[in-house]
């Protein structure tokens, strides 16, 4: 992202560019175009790639051509490079403006930030603020001082003492016997149990009817409060995958980000001392990303904030042996087997399928 030192080239570093002359252009990035082409060969000059999920690109053009360039994914700035020759001028200043406008004119006005440590202080002068940082690998950044804190201020009017206070973040697409048996776990090992539904609407269920779900998975249980989930927690904003090439860095990266935000604000807001994952047998992602979490959350040397432990529990499984989990509901849900999918969800669960079965379930 605007990183290092310039290229040597024939036009010297910003001595010999006009950089009012630049002009900045906002064009799609949902269909293949020339325009895309050029910023994909940029980015590569930059060392980064360019990712599935932007929308919408700023684009600055000079006389030698693409100068620069800003991505927008729903509320999420990334890709932003510039060409060495252009560098040194305040380009990329001028290219995040341009990708804020256009956030704002699309209903964004809580907008994050990706780019390398180095370029913190550069894009502060912007008015980017500093969330988590990985050594000099990624840094997050958002576009207001106060939004972490205050955020973490209404979750600690839900603070409850104790020594063993445990949390749980889930999907739940749809919550299934798996989840409750995994929060009456949990539960029963902790003073209070705090658990987090992923706001982030990308499942079958949308988060509304997910969070309802969740609440009535463990109404049962006197001990624990359901939060609904934030940009803080398992969201686009917390995940980035646009940067860094070597993939298992970057899955890295998005592990080290999320549980550095959860660790250091989320979990002494709540006074949380455990995390409770189910084990996890089928999604090798979500596999690693639960070995990540001793990483993240339970080594000293990761954090200034106090380690948190990190509790595996075997996952429920069926008469069969087959773990329990929501991708084997939603396929039932597809053949219109929805007695089938009463074996493996709650009755809150399975009454609010019925009641809510999708044309393309059945």
């Amino acid at each position: 992202m605007d990183t290092g030192p310039a290229r040597n080239n024939s036009y010297g570093v910003g001595d010999m560019v006009d950089f009012d002359s630049l002009e900045i252009n906002v064009f799609s990035a949902a269909e293949p175009s020339r325009d895309l082409d050029e910023v994909r060969v940029l980015l590569a000059a930059c060392d980064l790639d360019l990712e599935g999920d932007i929308r919408w690109f700023a684009a600055a053009r000079g006389d030698h051509g693409l100068a620069g360039c800003a991505g927008l994914a729903g509320n999420t700035i990334k890709c932003v490079a510039v060409a060495a020759q252009y560098r040194g001028g305040n380009l990329s200043a001028r290219l995040l403006e341009e990708a804020e406008n256009l956030a704002l004119r699309q209903g964004h006005a809580h907008l994050f930030l990706y780019t390398r440590p180095v370029n913190i202080p550069l894009f502060r002068k912007c008015g980017f603020y500093p969330l988590a940082q990985w050594d000099t690998v990624a840094a997050l950044m958002e576009n207001t001082p106060v939004g972490i804190s205050h955020y973490c201020q209404n979750l600690a009017r839900h603070y409850r003492p104790g020594e063993r206070i445990g949390a749980v973040v889930m999907n739940a697409n749809p919550f299934t016997l798996g989840h409750a048996y995994l929060a009456e776990r949990a539960a029963a090992a902790s003073d209070w149990l705090h658990i987090f539904v992923v706001r982030e609407d990308a499942s079958l269920f949308p988060y509304a009817e997910r969070l309802e779900m969740v609440q009535r998975g463990v109404a049962h249980l006197d001990n624990v409060t359901v939060h609904p989930g934030s940009e803080y927690l398992i969201s686009r904003a917390t995940f980035p995958h646009y940067f860094l090439r070597d993939s298992h860095l970057v899955g890295q990266t998005h592990s080290a980000i999320d549980l550095l935000i959860f660790r250091n604000y989320l979990a002494p807001a709540l006074g949380i001392t455990q995390r409770f994952v189910g084990t996890e047998p089928y999604c090798p992602v979500t596999g690693q990303y639960n070995r990540d979490m001793r990483i993240w959350l339970e080594q000293p040397s990761r954090s200034p904030s106090p380690p948190i432990r990190v509790v595996e529990i075997p996952r429920k499984c069926q008469a069969s042996g087959w773990a329990i989990s929501a991708s084997r509901v939603r396929a039932l849900l597809k053949e219109g087997r929805l007695s089938s999918v009463g074996e493996i969800v709650p009755p809150s669960t399975l009454e609010f399928l019925t009641a809510f079965q999708r044309p393309e379930c059945a």
